[in-house]
């Protein structure tokens, strides 16, 4: 009986070093699926040319109309002339609020500018939505 139970027992003791436990991978489960950013501004980033204005300073509100990410978004807005580089203004702000106000500055006067404004998830950062307007200080 001895000899028969010794080689049961080592064998039990192999198979609970080498098989893992049931009921699941280890691993985090995935997180549900993020609905698609979607956004809106005023101006509207449509890509149109918004009137002449006197300025100095140039508000705008961008809001988050789907469903807000788990982590939030950045906002980014860039204001640059029509074809350069480099912007004269840029702001980035991180939130939980589907509407972040921003106040252009710098603009300069009698050119076209473009404003561009990226939203991106952060629970997600391939979950983006992006837009545009033109714009001028008289």
């Amino acid at each position: 009986m001895k000899i028969f139970l010794l080689p049961m027992l080592f064998a039990a003791g192999i198979a609970l070093v080498t098989f893992p436990a049931c009921g699941g991978s280890g691993s985090d489960p995935e997180p549900p699926a993020e609905e698609n950013l979607t956004i809106t501004a005023n101006p509207a980033i449509n890509g149109q040319q918004e009137s002449p204005a006197p300025g100095p300073n140039f508000p705008l509100s961008v809001t988050v109309t789907s469903k807000m990410p788990p982590k939030g978004v950045t906002v980014e807005v860039v204001a640059k002339e029509e074809g350069a580089s480099s912007g004269f203004y840029t702001d980035t702000k991180t939130t939980s609020s589907s509407v972040s106000n921003f106040a252009i500055t710098n603009t300069p006067a009698t050119v076209s500018c473009r404003v561009t404004v990226t939203v991106t998830s952060l629970s997600k950062p391939a979950n983006k939505a992006t837009g545009f307007y033109l714009y001028s200080k008289k």
